[in-house]
């Protein structure tokens, strides 16, 4: 090397490092613009609710001690985390232009649309997390080869898995992507996945053959369309797994007994296929299982003995496989059972004999839709540790015994559909832990014990169709008052699991399907969404959001019950009490004799259903039902209402069910503007009184029109130009920075240079030698 070229090198070294420390000061200018570039974006989107990005600041210099940003120790940002954020819309597209990126978290939120290609340019991400959105359309995440977990879980992609796997299998630990609209073959689609240990992929429509990874810790395969039998060799001696459920689908024969191979096994699925023959007696050397499910399948009747070996099984369903007789003895010996699910298996007896009523951890019971017949057994009040009871759909009789006032840690009761007469015992007014009661469908008769209102949990009660008489005690009123003892202690419980082992259609007797909240979630559900629906209710957690009172259609996330009293014999009045039920929305008290006024005391209430119709109800229609800001419907249908239309039923912007046929002394004129407009004639069948026009009598308008949507906020629209302009503006002026540094740079170095050769020449003529 050159004396000059030595010389040269601090000159060359100092612009490598004002390359390096302007390129890093852009990186990290860079990641600010484009989150502010995000938080433009989300808020345009968001006007309203918005989340932890608001807080944002553009001022700042650096955006990692933003709420929600992660990162790395250069000050690039590295993970971002979005989750419950309100926000709408689409998912935000430059999120590649954060190239160190390697958490991103959307999920809980309500983005649509379809997931961006950029996001494929993501190389670095490891964690993405989409679930719980209203995302669609096929799935293109091949180019995510570093991706550690992903999670997809309950949003409504659809169509074939097969171009992202294997191809992002490398590095894959976890993978969820359940509760979609996926389908096709997956036979081979996780086969070079080396390191996967958790796949969830229920609830789609999945077909093909099951993989067994030799590292794969759980596996969920349910609610699909999966057929065939199981070999020998599917679990094999290495067998890792901890929790297997191939519930809910069509696979046959009988079951490998080579399940004894995992021996970590906690939890086994096999309900609602049609796996036949046999139990396999190796399932009792399963020491670490704790549930097993068996249900609906068509298995033998005999249970093995070695069952009895598993020592810490706590949930044991074997439900609806018909089998008549008595219940066999040997449930009564499984004495670490927590839960036991027998429905639908047509038992005839055996309640007390099997020992069943003995077991002394039992919390959940349940024998519904069986052939049981008599009176209801003494013994079930004696159960120790038993908090829900379900009895319905068999054929006893007789009345409710009324040791069960002594069940005190009782939260469950559901005597429903069965021939039961008597009255409701008075000691039931004991039950202070009782959420729910449903004594539908029996031939109950006498008054409803004003005893009642000493059940401060009960949150859902149902007593419908029976020929209980009298009047409505005002006591009622104080029912589910105070629910929380009841929540706080389930959520302190270890282990808790749902009492109805997944079967989803008994919901539609304790939810009714009529009820707007719950109408939702019967559309979305899965396995999945109805354990954790019954989980989360168990514990006092909201599942959807209700109405905070009944002046604002503003929504909170709460929990709401309900008061059935329809298809029974109740006379007099409604008892003005009732307004004091503020933790109630759906109040039906339709199929009676109730009379006298509607007492306006009911608008006090957060209501999204009122139906008080085929009674003998009397008097104008309170004006302050015009105040239940979120009624969805309203049924005053068959009654003697009279007077004027009250104008204020026109606010209610939410109606979608509105009835108020044969109520012939009821007059005033039907507007053809605003809510009431928007129902045909049909509401108004039998009302000869009311008339059709564009205002009431006397030119006087009949109700304002809803208030006109929201306009958008101008101030954000557009926002993501005017980001977009920022970010260029910035990007040139750190580009013309940098481009001066370096011609200053080389201008003093070549001056320097030059200034050397010419001392080093003079230095020769003079016959000296200068050094530098």
């Amino acid at each position: 090397m050159s004396k000059e070229e030595v010389r040269f090198l601090p000159c060359f070294f100092l612009g490598i490092y004002l390359i390096l420390i302007t390129g890093h000061a852009i990186s990290v200018a860079t990641d600010r613009e484009v989150l502010l570039q995000l938080k433009g974006s989300l808020e345009a989107n968001n006007p309203i609710r918005r989340g932890a990005y608001a807080r944002w600041n553009a001022s700042d210099s650096s955006p990692c001690n933003w709420p929600g940003i992660t990162c790395n120790d250069a000050d690039r940002v590295t993970g971002i985390n979005l989750a419950e954020s309100n926000i709408n819309g689409e998912i935000f597209p430059n999120f590649h232009l954060l190239t160190e990126l390697t958490r991103l978290d959307l999920s809980s939120n309500t983005i649509g649309g379809s997931v961006p290609a950029d996001l494929n340019k993501c190389s670095a991400l490891e964690h993405l997390n989409l679930s719980s959105n209203v995302i669609s359309g096929e799935l293109n995440l091949a180019g995510l080869t570093n991706l550690v977990m992903l999670d997809l879980t309950n949003n409504r992609f659809n169509g074939s898995i097969r171009s992202n796997f294997p191809a992002i299998c490398a590095n894959l630990v976890s993978l969820n992507i359940s509760s979609n609209i996926f389908s096709g073959d997956i036979t081979g689609c996780f086969d070079r996945c080396p390191k996967l240990e958790y796949l969830d992929l229920s609830s789609n429509q999945f077909n093909g053959y099951i993989w067994q990874g030799q590292n794969l810790r759980e596996l969920l395969v349910s609610e699909n369309l999966l057929t065939g039998e199981l070999s020998s060799s599917t679990f094999t001696s290495n067998c890792a797994l901890e929790i297997l459920d191939l519930s809910m689908n069509d696979f046959s024969g009988t079951f490998p007994g080579s399940i004894a191979n995992c021996s970590k096994l906690t939890s086994l699925d096999l309900r609602d296929n049609a796996f036949n023959g046999e139990v396999p007696s190796g399932i009792g050397s399963l020491s670490e299982l704790n549930s097993l499910r068996l249900g609906n399948n068509a298995f033998d009747r005999t249970i093995p003995e070695e069952l009895l070996n598993c020592s810490k099984l706590v949930f044991l369903d074997f439900s609806n496989h018909d089998f008549g007789g008595d219940i066999p003895e040997i449930f009564g010996r499984f004495v670490t059972l927590d839960h036991l699910i027998l429905y639908g298996n047509q038992y005839t007896g055996g309640i007390e004999s099997s020992g069943i009523l003995k077991l002394p951890d039992l919390t959940t019971l349940n024998l519904s839709k069986n052939r049981f017949f008599g009176n209801l057994p003494v013994e079930i009040t004696t159960m120790p540790k038993i908090k829900i009871l379900i009895l319905a759909d068999n054929e006893f009789s007789g009345s409710i015994p009324p040791e069960v006032g002594g069940m005190a840690r009782l939260q469950l009761l559901d005597l429903s559909y069965n021939n039961l007469t008597g009255s409701i015992p008075l000691a039931i007014g004991n039950l202070t832990s009782l959420l729910w009661l449903t004594l539908a469908g029996n031939d109950l008769t006498g008054n409803i014990p004003p005893e009642i209102g000493n059940c401060s949990s009960l949150m859902w009660l149902n007593l419908a169709n029976n020929r209980l008489s009298g009047r409505i005690p005002p006591e009622i009123s104080a029912i589910g008052r105070d629910p929380n003892p009841t929540f706080e202690a389930n959520r302190r419980e270890i282990r808790h699991v749902t009492p109805i082992s997944g079967d989803c259609l008994t919901m539609n007797r304790w939810l009714p399907a009529s009820y707007p909240p719950f109408n939702f979630v019967y559309t979305l559900l899965t396995k999945w969404t109805c354990r954790t629906t019954w989980n989360r209710l168990l514990q006092g957690y909201a599942v959807f959001p209700i109405c905070s009172n009944s002046l604002s259609r503003v929504l909170t996330r709460g929990i709401s019950g309900y008061l059935q009293l329809s298809g029974n014999r109740f006379s007099g009045g409604i008892p003005p009490e009732i307004g004091r039920m503020r933790n109630f929305s759906m109040i039906q008290l339709d199929g009676n004799r109730l009379s006298g006024r509607l007492p306006q005391e009911i608008g006090q209430l957060p209501l999204v259903i009122l139906n008080v119709s085929s009674n003998r109800l009397s008097g104008e229609i309170p004006h302050e039902i015009g105040g239940l800001r979120c009624l969805t419907i309203l049924d005053l249908s068959q009654n003697n209402f009279s007077g004027k239309l009250p104008s204020s039923l026109n606010g209610l912007s939410e109606l979608n069910k509105f009835n108020l046929s044969y109520n012939p002394w009821l007059s005033g004129t039907v507007p053809m503007t605003g809510q009431i407009a928007t129902f045909d004639r049909d509401s108004f069948l039998g009302d000869p009184l009311i008339s059709f026009s564009a205002s009431s009598n006397g030119g006087a308008s009949f109700g304002s029109p809803p208030p006109p949507p929201l306009a958008r906020n101008s101030s954000a629209a557009g926002g993501g130009g005017r980001w977009k302009s920022v970010l260029l503006g910035v990007f040139i002026a750190l580009t013309l920075a940098f481009v001066g540094t370096l011609t200053r740079t080389a201008v003093r170095c070549w001056r320097r240079r030059e200034l050397l050769a010419r001392a080093e020449e003079e230095g020769r003529r003079r016959g000296t030698r200068r050094r530098c």
